[in-house]
């Protein structure tokens, strides 16, 4: 006969444990000190086994039931209930280790391990620190698209819109791992694309007048700060090349007598090789930076040790020391100057100056076949470039 939960309830301690049936079954026990567990008696392959279901009260009477009513569904299915309930046990732990703080340290580890420029590292790491700081300790399948956002609007608040899309996207590429490695099936981040502030475009400031660039020019020749500055500002000028290009060029990377400066594929934005064609006046200063430090491994290596490069606020630095804003010129800004007044000048194929900006054509048809880089033609570039420069200096 069924028991009710009234008769569960008033079940007193004996001496000895006792079990008091319900149906199918399903009994309660009682032990010495009073406690109630519930359990389930089944029989599998011939053999009798107990299916121990939960504590009275934290599990109900009608719980225990619905427990016991699955579990003979299962029997049915020829699965064994205690058998199920160490799958669904070691899969939870399983899951509590894949916490999104775990994951986005391998796919840290993977990007390392694949050569990722240190920029690109650091930017990884610092991103991960803020979704880990909300999230991180908990298993990648438990975190939502409204608990993420709620991150990434924290960082809006702070008016860094464009920090907010970089570490939503920073957030989809863990979990692309982890879907990827089978531990998650979805990626949240897909459902914010239009829920964040878009950040307004600034292109870094560059000046593109000739005269003003001459002004600039000779303002970095009489630059009283370090002589490795003022050469890595000049070599800026000239090559056109990225700041961190520059900061980051080793003396291995430069040919001499073949005049040029090959930056590995592993340094370049677009993931290239990149070769650039070395004008005379670029060689000239780079004897004489030779002549500073060409017994190190950096062209131009931070104050503090020989075994990194130059801090990369150095440059933009240098040119607010001589009195130029941000709002003026950046030492990004270099390669506006270039392509602009290239450009204008009219005696360049524009995809030869693209190449010697190392920029890629987004047009696939078109890259495609656009095969060729220009090369001897972005020779006669660079030596045209280098003595316009020394043109407008002279105005």
């Amino acid at each position: 006969m069924p028991i009710s939960d009234i008769k569960v309830r008033n079940l007193k301690s004996k001496d000895k444990p006792y079990k008091v049936s319900d149906f199918e079954g399903l009994f309660v026990l009682v032990k010495v000190s009073g406690s109630k567990s519930w359990r389930f008696k089944y029989r599998i392959d011939g053999k009798e086994k107990l299916l121990v279901i939960g504590d009275y009260p934290a599990v109900s009477l009608a719980q225990a039931r619905q427990t016991r009513d699955a579990a003979k569904a299962q029997l049915a299915e020829g699965i064994d209930p205690n058998e199920a309930k160490q799958d669904e046990k070691r899969a939870r732990l399983e899951t509590k280790g894949h916490t999104f703080e775990k994951i986005g340290a391998a796919l840290l580890e993977k990007q390392r391990k694949e050569g990722k420029t240190k920029a690109t590292l650091d930017k990884t790491e610092y991103h991960l620190k803020l979704a880990n700081q909300d999230f991180g300790r908990r298993p990648i399948t438990e975190i939502t698209a409204p608990l993420i956002l709620k991150t990434l609007r924290k960082v809006e608040a702070k008016g860094n819109y464009e920090t907010a899309h970089r570490l939503r996207a920073r957030i989809g590429s863990v979990f692309r791992y982890a879907v990827a490695s089978g531990i998650a099936e979805t990626d949240p981040t897909y459902a914010l694309r239009d829920a964040l502030i878009r950040p307004t475009r600034v292109h870094r400031a560059a000046i593109t007048d000739p005269k003003a660039l001459g002004r600039l020019l000779n303002e970095i020749e009489g630059f009283d700060g370090q002589s490795t500055t003022r050469i890595a500002l000049k070599l800026l000028a000239l090559l056109a090349q990225r700041p961190g290009e520059i900061r980051h060029a080793k003396w291995s990377e430069i040919d001499f007598v073949a005049k040029v400066w090959a930056i590995p594929a592993d340094k370049m934005k677009m993931r290239r090789d990149h070769v650039v064609p070395l004008p005379a006046q670029a060689l000239a200063l780079l004897n004489e930076l030779r002549r500073m430090n060409g017994n190190g491994e950096y062209l131009f290596p931070s104050l503090r040790t020989w075994k990194r490069p130059m801090s990369e606020n150095t440059l933009n630095a240098a040119l607010r020391r001589m009195g130029y804003s941000g709002d003026e010129m950046t030492a990004h800004g270099f390669r506006a100057s270039f392509s602009t007044l290239a450009n204008e000048s009219g005696l360049w194929h524009p995809d030869a100056i693209e190449r010697a900006l190392a920029h890629v054509e987004k047009n696939e048809v078109r890259r495609a076949y656009a095969r060729g880089d220009h090369w001897e033609e972005r020779i006669k570039l660079a030596d045209w470039w280098a003595g316009y420069l020394d043109r407008v200096k002279a105005m």
